[in-house]
């Protein structure tokens, strides 16, 4: 019976041994997880059982536990390198058969996808609709679209404004003082926004501001120097008639009063009023067509419901075949105020933008596929799906630092990182083996002394057999 308790001994140190080279040999290897030889003890019984007396027969290996701590994540500089900081595994498919891994080498294939290192297996993830929101709920393969990213026409502007309350008062019942573009004594105050049309083409959008009284301002808006639909607002059909002055010492000849130039195509303001406070309290924005009598609408927003994209060429303004946003172009004004400070703006923001060619990819934290254009624009492309287990030990290794699922680790869950108990992807980064090279080569001097002191058994039982026979 010594023979076999020392032999099921050596058995078990070589286990331990092997158990040990292989996490030693595996310490450089990305997303790899260290293993542990799990021992039992024997015992031979009988219908009666073992007894309190009974000698052990050696020992046996119950299990090789695979140890799923988190490994260090180190920075590659790579974007299609990811970690995952925290639980969780990423899902590759091949031809229809899922596995499992934590070492996230990705490439692109010719085709776009994102696979493995040796490309035969394609990441997982959720795809996105035509808006870039992400469809979660179905598993696909994760693929990089590199398309143009198409135009978007402008249908909001909004920035914060304030208009200084001390600023002079001009009177537009007097010719001279009648808004014309090009005089800038004719307005307070000027903004300009760059806008969009359906195809990505970009116009100036001018905002001229003209105190009216103590507490109203006009505002007319003109797009590339003319009015929204095209027609030129500086275009005189009467020129102004100069007033005759009396004629000094001739009585009975009084001054003859002269009348203002008549405009073709005049701007139509729309009208802010403000509180005593400087709060805004309405924006008028007449009826485009206008209307007899005039009409116009109240709000906190001017509304843009007419403009005709174009291009002027030689003075000549010629439609350019793109459109405008068919419910109009709005300007929010609500936060515009009228206080004694100086008259300013923030930065404006719009949401129209050119045709873009993507330029880089970036993933977040939650594991979404960012796709950056040309026209500093970011688009959601598709996000990383994660997999979870009820028992990670019971995965069934395949090499290649993958698992696949058994019976014993139980149905895979799959989610988007960061949510319930998954970790973070962390881009640029690779997880390294949670192998601890000191502990592993401690535990290589301890297997080697077990085989040894187990050969040191048998070897004495040898002993012992060679005297008793020697004694026949």
């Amino acid at each position: 019976m010594s023979f076999n308790i020392g032999l099921s001994g050596l058995y078990a140190a070589n286990k331990q041994l092997d158990v040990t080279g292989n996490n030693i040999a595996n310490v450089a290897t990305t997303g790899f997880k260290s293993s542990r030889a799990e021992f039992q003890d024997v015992y031979s019984a009988s219908k009666l059982g073992t007894g309190s007396k009974a000698v052990g027969s050696g020992v046996r290996l119950a299990n090789v536990a695979q140890q799923f701590t988190q490994g260090d994540i180190n920075n590659t500089g790579n974007v299609l390198d990811m970690g995952i900081n925290g639980s969780g595994f990423f899902v590759l498919n091949d031809s229809g058969s899922l596995s499992y891994t934590r070492a996230g080498t990705f490439k692109v294939d010719k085709e776009g996808y994102v696979t493995n290192t040796d490309g035969s297996a394609r990441l997982q993830g959720y795809g996105v609709d035509a808006n870039g929101k992400i469809r979660n709920g179905v598993l696909t393969d994760l693929r990089i679209d590199t398309s143009n990213l198409a135009p978007k026409t402008t249908t909001t502007v909004s920035s914060t404004i304030n208009l200084n309350s001390t600023a002079g008062v001009i009177d537009q019942s007097i010719a001279a003082n009648r808004f014309d573009p090009t005089k800038q004594a004719t307005f307070t105050e000027q903004f300009s926004t760059p806008i969009f049309d359906s195809q990505g083409n970009q116009h100036v959008m001018d905002q001229y501001m003209v105190k009216t009284g103590p507490n109203t301002w006009d505002t007319y808006t003109l797009i590339d120097g003319r009015n929204p639909d095209g027609t030129d607002p500086t275009v005189v059909t009467t020129p102004a008639i100069p007033e005759i002055p009396a004629v000094p010492g001739t009585p009975g000849t009084p001054a003859i009063p002269g009348t203002p130039a008549v405009m073709a195509n005049p701007a139509i303001p729309s009208t802010m009023t403000f509180d005593s406070s400087g709060k805004l309290v309405s924006v008028s924005t007449p009826v485009s067509p206008p209307t007899t009598p005039p009409t116009a609408t109240l709000g906190n927003d001017l509304k843009i419901t007419d403009w005709k994209p174009g291009t002027v060429t030689d003075g000549v303004w010629k439609a350019n075949g793109a459109a405008a946003n068919p419910a109009g172009l709005t300007i929010a004004m609500g936060i515009t105020t009228q206080y004694n400070a100086d008259t300013a703006r923030s930065i404006p923001a719009q949401d129209g933008y050119a045709t873009g060619q993507i330029t880089s990819l970036s993933i977040d934290g939650s594991g979404v596929l960012l796709a950056n254009f040309s026209n500093y624009q970011t688009k959601a492309i598709g996000q990383i799906s994660l997999a979870s287990f009820t028992n990670e030990q019971g995965l069934q290794p395949i090499g290649g630092s993958s698992w696949k699922e058994s019976y014993a680790s139980g149905m895979p869950g799959f989610d988007s990182p960061q949510s319930g108990s998954l970790g973070m992807i962390e881009s640029n980064a690779l997880e390294e083996s949670n192998v601890n090279l000191t502990n592993e080569l401690v535990d290589l001097i301890k297997g080697q002394s077990n085989y040894q002191a187990n050969a040191k058994t048998i070897s004495t039982q040898s002993t012992i057999m060679q005297t008793i026979i020697q004694m026949a």
